[in-house]
């Protein structure tokens, strides 16, 4: 009786890269039922949580970013790259996975070093349009990278590149709520047109900002707001609004649980540019005015913005200037119903509509190959 496949998922830390690992996983399943699967993510990331309320087991590596403020620091950082690369060693030994593969964050870059090490045949998910440290580095020895966005060879070597784009959570594509039926469940009137606010899973101070500065103008606009703040400021936030008054067209709440809900209920999305976000701005055809982070490596996302503006595909605001010009712009935008439509149109052109299972193709391969070569 043939061996089942065995394939590692590595990497994490934010939604935007715990929800694609879950759908590459999930395709996995889906081609190959008898598939075991294995996540490795990062002690105290969100993933810990995350992927074993998905259904899949997990093991944790002591591993954390440098710290470049404080150098010194950095002596505890190495001893903990020195402690995952022999952990992952050892999950690597004990599991036997046919192939490995790397969504980014911390957790990918030992767990990805060391099955390449190991003979391990491994692929990697690059989501942005400027590739990270870590996957420049792991890319001389993966089989195979997986990219969202065209022109990555000034990155990685062409022959292993394939243009998949990224995978996004699972009910995005699945869900059949009606936007009125959705503006209900957020206690809004199906006749006014609503913008969708979202930091990201952790919430974004600046777009925080951005809403409190301009409250009486949201009070007067005739729009509806869904607001998600992120759990980290959700309290202090409370307290502004109990201070300046909450207008009764804005929807607040901490995290959406069900963000194809806020979707269907939007008319216009204000976003940070991460990967994940923009893979399903794009395949719902949302218009977006894009905010990018400016804490991220390498201002990825300010690259990954200006990849949809140059395709006229979404708008862009500079962080330093949201709180002035983002809710101005906002609700210019959404009483333009031809803008409206030119953005929808243009970023929907975008879309990669099977990311998971192209990926998911890509990795079985590999084991299947590992597999037999090793028989």
């Amino acid at each position: 009786m043939r061996e089942e496949l065995r394939i590692i998922v590595s990497g994490g830390g934010t939604g935007g890269h715990i929800f694609p690992a879950v759908s590459i996983a999930n395709a996995i399943k889906s081609q190959h039922p008898e598939a075991e699967i294995l996540f490795v993510g990062a002690e105290g990331r969100m993933e810990m949580q995350r992927v074993p309320a998905a259904g899949y087991p997990i093991k944790a590596l002591p591993i954390c970013g440098f710290d470049r403020k404080h150098l010194l620091k950095n002596i505890a950082v190495l001893f903990k790259i020195w402690k995952s690369r022999r952990m992952a060693r050892k999950i690597i030994r004990d599991f036997r996975p046919m192939a490995a593969v790397g969504v980014g964050g911390y957790a990918s870059g030992p767990t990805l070093n060391m099955a390449e090490a190991m003979g391990i045949p491994t692929l990697i998910q690059e989501q942005n349009s400027y590739a990270g440290v870590t996957n420049k580095l792991l890319a001389k020895r993966a089989d195979k990278i997986c990219v969202a966005y065209d022109g990555m060879e000034r990155f990685f070597p062409k022959e292993k590149i394939i243009l998949t784009g990224n995978p996004v959570r699972q009910g995005l594509l699945e869900n059949t709520k009606s936007r009125e039926e959705a503006l209900a469940d957020f206690g809004l009137l199906p006749g006014l047109k609503t913008v969708l606010l979202i930091g990201g899973s952790l919430g974004a101070r600046t777009l925080n900002e951005s809403v409190l500065a301009n409250l009486t103008a949201i009070s007067a606009s005739g729009v509806q707001f869904i607001w998600q703040t992120g759990g980290y400021y959700f309290a202090q936030i409370q307290e502004q609004l109990k201070l300046k008054g909450q207008p009764d067209n804005l929807f607040v709440t901490d995290f959406i649980a069900k963000m194809e809900d806020a979707y269907a209920a939007a008319d216009l999305v204000i976003s940070r540019a991460g990967a994940s976000s923009i893979s399903e701005l794009c395949l719902l055809g949302k218009p977006a005015i894009l905010v990018p982070s400016p804490n991220v490596a390498e201002d990825h996302q300010t690259k990954n913005a200006l990849a949809l503006v140059d395709k006229q595909a979404a708008l862009y605001v500079k962080d330093a200037e949201a709180v002035n010009k983002l809710i101005g712009l906002a609700l210019n935008v959404i009483r333009d119903a031809d803008k409206l439509s030119a953005l929808s149109r243009n970023i929907k052109a975008m879309a990669f509509t099977d990311s998971a299972d192209r990926i998911a193709e890509e990795v079985c391969k590999l084991a299947v190959a590992y597999r037999e070569n090793r028989d």
